[in-house]
């Protein structure tokens, strides 16, 4: 049998890479992040154990990969609806929408996501190849909306999208969704019927209060 090349053994690591990944939201998913082990992953993918570890440094930076691109495939789904006339804006707010919905969709995930992220004792966070390539997509669209700095405007809508999250899954006290999405589509002047709106109208903003 004449050996593989080296494009072959490229995707088979690749789809190896791909099953750990869906393997761990799929777990997380049920059981949550603190229940779910390598073995688990390595189980449900139906791979061997030792294959996880060589993939992936820990089930820290494997979630992170995971939740990563996840990610990107809902907004690269989402984006792909659209008419490909879509206006920039249009593709903006389908982006925006695609992550508040992955984050209802997904609880856990998320939430096991950013309690990772956040908390330096458990180490940096990584940019791997999945964070990488949901950064580029959402730094096009910033790019087509007009930013003018998208790489910095993206670290802001990031961090934006982050807060957004942690504002609709806080446990015992989460914010309903239309306010904060109607606070990030004012950011970035978007009209309340683009995307996907949970509400048919916007809901009314409060007045600043006054200074005295």
């Amino acid at each position: 049998m004449a050996p593989r090349g080296d494009s072959v053994n490229e995707e088979m690591r690749q789809r190896s890479r791909r099953r750990i990944l869906r393997a761990t939201i799929e777990l997380v998913d049920q059981r949550g992040y603190a229940r779910t082990t390598l073995g688990d992953i390595a189980e449900r993918a139906g791979l061997a154990r030792g294959l996880v570890s060589y993939y992936f440094d820990g089930k820290r930076l494997l979630m992170q990969a995971a939740c990563h691109r996840l990610m990107q495939l809902e907004l690269a789904d989402a984006l792909a609806k659209l008419p490909p006339d879509a206006c920039a804006d249009s593709r903006l707010a389908t982006g925006i929408d695609a992550i508040l919905t992955f984050a209802l969709e997904h609880p856990r995930v998320m939430r096991s996501h950013l309690a990772l992220i956040l908390d330096p004792d458990v180490g940096a966070f990584v940019q791997g190849p999945e964070q990488q390539e949901l950064g580029s997509i959402l730094r096009e669209l910033l790019l087509g909306w007009g930013a003018t700095d998208p790489a910095a405007e993206h670290a802001v809508l990031r961090s934006a999208l982050m807060g957004a999250c942690i504002g609709v899954l806080l446990p015992g006290a989460p914010i309903p969704l239309a306010p904060i999405r109607a606070d990030l589509f004012a950011r970035y002047g978007l009209a309340w019927t683009l995307g996907a709106p949970p509400q048919p109208d916007a809901p009314s903003r409060p007045q600043p209060a006054h200074r005295g």
